[in-house]
């Protein structure tokens, strides 16, 4: 931990000593920005992964248009320096905004005004220092729920039982790298991650985790970035399956790629917490046929949905034949289907009928 720390301060050093160097030597202080455009943004194919490319940009001090947030950038990359040399607990990305703000004397000017000043400069600062976050002593707000065969020693030294969490299940913590979050037992089968928590609700009700030794986690939608992370652990620790389980619409086909291939907004996170090896179970259309899915839990696509396939069938890592075919069947077939319309067919037909008969068959798009 102390020597990855050192690494971090050494970085965030040479952000100030580089514009040190430009004062001393009589240049335009400058520093070095990753581009974080879609622009520089790839498929790479070979990993499996969204990265971002190598493109960058120059944020001058003496320039009217970057002056203030050249200044943000040095203001943050000091304070989280400071945090991380004096091992203070993790602040939110809200909280550092906070400490930061304050009016500048005799300038009439705040250092920030808004929380969407200080975000895109501290994935700034992420991508220049080819740090996660959550090492930067920063957190996001995560969402994720798990239940199942895991034991873990939290950072406080409490050890959790993922299969004593009862009803509510088990928080998915803000930081999941190994000083916080250290998996001391995992026996599951196979990892099921669930769209919607309310579809993970009653698998947990039903104890399916227990049935079918697996672990069954939820990011309760689109993934915060605590749960991505911890399914790339959970990829790169151990070797079993992963499921993505989703809503039948191009919403959820995208939560799924999120999960496996990472984000374009944040690219720069794509390598440590994208989850090549996840395989997409369902709900998908050939399904609704297979399971006799009844027309009255159908809802018509509408135009945004629509939009949406079009958008995501352009997009390199949907590419493949079998994820091209899906997504046109999905829009000749007109109709949407959430995970929640299988309780139509009975309460217990997702754990007893569908789930099992996917993975058994191998049923699964990737």
């Amino acid at each position: 931990m102390a020597k990855k720390n050192d690494a971090i301060i050494s970085k965030l050093k040479n952000i100030g000593e580089g514009v040190l160097d430009d004062v001393e030597s009589g240049h335009n202080p400058s520093m070095d920005i990753m581009t974080r455009s879609i622009n520089n943004v790839h498929f790479d194919e070979a990993s499996g992964v969204i990265k971002l490319g190598n493109d960058r940009q120059k944020r001058f001090y003496f320039n009217v248009n970057q002056a203030k947030k050249f200044l943000q950038t040095l203001l943050i990359a000091k304070q989280i320096k400071t945090l991380i040399e004096q091992d203070k607990p993790p602040l939110s990305i809200r909280q550092l905004f906070y400490t930061l703000k304050h009016e500048i004397p005799g300038a009439g000017e705040n250092t920030f005004d808004v929380q969407e000043e200080s975000d895109p400069i501290i994935e700034d600062i992420e991508a220049i220092t080819d740090t996660l976050r959550e090492d930067l002593n920063l957190i996001a707000t995560p969402n994720g729920v798990i239940s199942g065969p895991m034991v873990v020693e939290d950072k406080t030294g409490d050890v959790l039982d993922f299969t004593r969490m009862g009803s509510a299940g088990g928080a998915v913590p803000p930081i999941v790298e190994d000083d916080y979050f250290h998996i001391k037992e995992m026996s599951a089968d196979y990892i099921l991650v669930v769209e919607k928590y309310a579809v993970w609700n009653l698998l947990n009700q039903e104890k399916y985790w227990k049935k079918n030794n697996c672990l069954l986690m939820t990011g309760k939608g689109q993934p915060a970035r605590a749960e991505r992370r911890l399914l790339a652990r959970f990829a790169e620790e151990f070797d079993i399956p992963i499921y993505i389980f989703t809503d039948m619409d191009p919403w959820g086909y995208y939560i799924y790629s999120v999960y496996k291939y990472g984000s374009i907004n944040l690219a720069f996170f794509s390598e440590k917490a994208a989850c090549p090896p996840a395989k997409y179970i369902g709900l998908s259309v050939r399904d609704v046929m297979d399971f006799q899915l009844p027309k009255s839990s159908w809802i018509k696509l509408n135009d945004e949905d629509n939009k949406r396939i079009e958008e995501i069938s352009s997009y390199p890592w949907f590419q493949k034949e079998r994820w091209q075919k899906e997504l046109s069947d999905l829009k000749k077939f007109g109709y949407k289907i959430e995970q929640d319309a299988l309780v139509s067919k009975s309460i217990e037909f997702t754990s007893n009928n569908y789930l099992p008969h996917k993975i058994e068959n191998k049923e699964f798009l990737e």
